[in-house]
């Protein structure tokens, strides 16, 4: 059992290493402009330098080629890896606003370091560092110590803040970064902690799923940076759908009142997604506001109590109240759409007839945009639907 725990832990180090890897690069030209993901993106590319040195590959390979080599892999690979734990202090500090950690984690992070690389050069001559199952660790005891202590006081100070934080943020995509990256980080703990247990004891018996906590730890820890690019993903794929959704209404629309569109509308609509008129992120907002224009011009063209007539018969149809104005209103739109094309006169000014529903109004007033998208795609969707067309 401890061998395939170990052996699986082996097994998911590459995985581990190339997700790491994957989302440093994929986060790096947003972290490297934004001082409070900064730390974070630099905590999880340290990382996962210290964990590709530390593939059972590269530890063969620098073992190979003899002990000179062995020991710069290794010392680096434990520099390094201070250098992520200081790191995650940082990230936690530039997070929290918190100045005087900022300055305790940059000092705490030197003097680890200088502490291991005396402790290095005042060790007897050494191949790699290691914490052996059997015998003294090398290079020495107060070298393993140093780099234990730094690794765990960065992890729990890093797992309490992250856990205090990411209940108080009201950000629901730098919550779900901190419980991410504070799991990750008590894994990361928990194998520390196996170190200092078999470095004070000689305890040995969590040493099998040393690799597996490790490893894990570096999934997590990729996750917990690609947070912003899932969520900007999940906005973009829930703009090109409200986009898409849209198009068929806002054409006809335009069609009829040409000058409330920035732009004309494409032959086809997977055109205004491949290549947008506007910025991507302005598309919805455009076709939202240019469609809430349009309707308000052919408001001029609606026959008195047409809406609340049409509503009545979209009850008495079977349509969900929720609903029911949508549908009410794509009915009266065509109908004042035709008019508009046909030529017929308006009403303008406040002898217009159409009352505009409430998810209208409210983004007229500074609402949410997001429930007058919903808004309009229910009408889009009941516009397209023969019902909606008088008989």
């Amino acid at each position: 059992m401890a061998a395939d725990l170990t052996a699986f832990g082996n097994w998911l180090a590459v995985p581990g290493v190339v997700c790491l890897w994957t989302a440093v690069l994929l986060r790096a030209p947003g972290a490297l402009r934004s001082p409070q993901q900064r730390g974070l993106w630099l905590a999880v590319a340290t990382a996962a330098a210290a964990m590709t040195l530390n593939l059972p590959d590269v530890v063969s390979y620098a073992m190979s080629r003899g002990p000179g080599y062995a020991h710069t892999i290794g010392l680096v690979r434990n520099l390094i890896g201070v250098l992520s734990a200081g790191a995650v202090l940082y990230f936690v500090a530039a997070t929290t606003r918190g100045r005087r950690l900022q300055i305790t984690a940059c000092v705490a992070t030197v003097a680890w370091l200088g502490a291991l690389l005396a402790l290095d050069a005042a060790a007897p001559g050494h191949g790699t560092h290691t914490m052996p199952p059997v015998g003294d660790p090398v290079p020495s005891l107060a070298y393993w110590l140093v780099l234990i202590s730094a690794h765990v006081t960065a992890n729990i100070v890093c797992v309490g803040l992250c856990s205090r934080y990411s209940r108080r943020t009201e950000s629901r995509g730098l919550a779900a970064g901190l419980r991410l990256f504070g799991l990750g980080t008590a894994l990361a703990g928990l194998f520390w902690l196996a170190y200092l247990l078999k470095a004070l004891f000689g305890s040995t018996w969590a040493m099998p799923a040393l690799p597996l906590l490790m490893n894990l730890h570096g999934l997590l820890r990729a996750a917990a940076i690609l947070v912003p690019t899932l969520f900007t993903l999940r906005r973009t794929c829930t703009d090109i759908a409200t986009t898409w959704r849209l198009w068929p209404l806002w054409r006809d629309l335009v069609e009829a009142v040409p000058h409330v569109a920035l732009n004309k509308p494409r032959a086809w609509r997977v055109m205004e997604l491949l290549w947008p008129p506007v910025p991507r992120n302005l598309l919805v907002y455009r076709k939202v506001i240019e469609t809430r224009d349009a309707i308000l011009i052919l408001g001029e063209y609606v026959a008195p109590g047409a809406l609340e007539q049409a509503r009545g018969e979209a009850a008495g149809h079977g349509v969900p109240e929720q609903r029911a104005t949508a549908t009410a209103l794509a009915r009266v739109l065509k109908e004042a759409r035709q008019a508009k094309l046909d030529g017929a006169p308006g009403q303008p000014g406040e002898a217009a007839a159409l009352e505009l529903p409430a998810a209208i109004h409210t983004s007229q007033e500074g609402g949410d945009l997001a429930d007058e998208a919903r808004f309009l795609v229910d009408v889009a969707q009941a516009y397209a639907a023969p019902a909606t067309t008088r008989k």
